[in-house]
């Protein structure tokens, strides 16, 4: 599992498989590279960019937060600019959420590495992948990650319960020198555990049994495969949200997510209402909008185990909902994703 899990990562180095959600790989990231005080630079992107940010601010890292709009992703130009500026090199990390659950929004994190190597910065490169690792095309090595962050639920089509580090030569020499504490957590004794296929404290091992089925799954479509799916799905979401004449949350054609699409309501019509109308009819549960978006948007998931028929019948339940708690649609919403669907 620890190569499948390479595999998936485009990890020839080091992983780590923890018994923990997204969050624990948010912490492990953090604590096994940087030290008390470190400033860290983040970029707003949706509701989990800022809680990985406040957990930086509880072990006593000082984060730079540039401010965003939750629409678009992490600005290349802004990461090359604010670097720039950066010239006595204070930041010590630079974080990125590479798919934003919240929003549906996907950073491009190949023109954010070229910024930061433009910009000639040390500064160490974590991307959480949790809701894109598995199906949307990620390369930790070849992209110059230096921490890639992830968990079992989404992609890898399991519970909620593992978690991942995928760690480069640069964070394991940073981590000899790292003296935030750590036990749990800590690279040095997973590391040591898992070159003999062990882990130094009691694993999850039902769901690891199901991370062995998951990774078959994966290689016996084949990552090209899953990557040109989700790409479909998503197209045949979003053409439906036009059909339906309501706006798609993401803004900028380049970073739509793969994996989920965010709605924006009309005004006058609450997400939350309309979720609550398309669970009690037809027992189909959407995605919420998260903190500053509650109410205003609502979250269609099409990314893992999922087909065009799961995927259809998903979409004609959202628009029977949409009529159903009277929001004025245009027709035609479901008839135009079906024909994305049907050009394989």
């Amino acid at each position: 599992m620890l190569a499948g899990m390479g595999d998936v990562f485009g990890a020839a180095n080091q992983v780590v498989i923890y018994p923990a959600t997204g969050t624990g790989a948010w912490e492990a990231a953090l604590v096994n590279t940087l030290n008390a005080g470190d400033e860290v630079l983040f970029f707003e992107t949706g509701h989990f960019s800022t809680l990985w940010t406040g957990l930086a601010e509880k072990w006593g890292l000082k984060p730079t937060v540039v401010p965003g709009d939750w629409r678009t992703g992490a600005d290349p130009d802004k990461v090359r600019e604010v670097l720039a500026e950066d010239t006595a090199h204070r930041f010590k990390a630079i974080c990125v959420v590479h798919n934003e659950t919240s929003t549906g929004v996907t950073s491009r994190i190949p023109e954010i590495r070229r910024a930061i190597d433009e910009s000639g910065h040390p500064a160490l490169f974590m991307v959480d992948t949790i809701s894109s690792l598995g199906s949307v095309d990620y390369r930790h090595d070849e992209w110059g990650v230096d921490v890639t962050v992830s968990g079992s639920q989404k992609g890898l089509m399991l519970p909620p319960g593992i978690s991942f580090n995928a760690v480069s030569q640069k964070a394991l020499d940073a981590h000899k020198d790292s003296t935030l504490p750590k036990s749990f957590w800590d690279w040095t004794e997973m590391l040591a555990s898992g070159k003999n296929g062990q882990t130094p404290y009691t694993p999850n091992t039902n769901l690891l049994y199901g991370l062995k089925e998951a990774l078959r799954m994966l290689n016996e479509e084949g990552m090209d495969n899953v990557f040109a799916r989700h790409l479909r799905f998503a197209a045949a979401t979003r053409a439906a949200v036009q059909g339906w004449g309501l706006e798609v949350l993401c803004t900028n054609e380049n970073e739509h997510s793969p994996v989920l699409t965010a709605v924006v309501m009309p005004e006058g019509h609450d997400a939350d209402e309309l979720r609550t109308v398309i669970l009690e009819k037809f027992n189909m549960s959407l995605g919420a909008g998260l903190s500053k978006l509650k109410g205003t948007v609502f979250r269609i998931g099409h990314l893992g185990d999922l087909s065009d028929l799961s995927l259809a019948g998903t979409l004609a339940g959202v628009q029977m909902g949409l009529q159903l708690a009277g929001v004025p649609i245009k027709q035609g919403g479901l008839e135009a994703a079906l024909d994305v669907l049907k050009d394989k």
